[in-house]
């Protein structure tokens, strides 16, 4: 029989909780697009009503690997997400705060 993941979640430690939260964060982080819009249950349908434009067009944009930053972000932000930009170095980490100068 299967089980809800909730009722399997309530039995691990804290410790494991832990850890698979930040398991699920780590792949979320390596998802392509399609796999983002998937993981947060919308369709291409949806997602291009929100942005006004159609379905061909979600399907091309999550194909495409260079885009510009305003058309991901408006694609993140269609979702619910908020699309951020860091340089990553031995360090640290410093984000990059250019998206807030685009017009939204």
């Amino acid at each position: 029989m299967a089980r809800n993941f909730d009722e399997l979640r309530a039995k691990m430690s804290p410790e494991r909780q832990a850890r698979v939260a930040a398991r699920v964060k780590e792949e979320l982080a390596r998802m392509p697009l399609q796999q983002i819009r998937n993981a947060r249950q919308m369709t291409q349908t949806r997602l291009a009503e929100l942005l006004e434009m159609d379905q061909g067009n979600i399907s091309r944009l999550e194909q495409r690997t260079d885009m510009y930053l305003s058309t991901l972000r408006s694609y993140v932000e269609a979702m619910g997400g908020a699309l951020e930009i860091r340089a990553v170095f031995p360090d640290g980490v410093v984000k990059i705060d250019l998206l807030n100068k685009l017009s939204a």
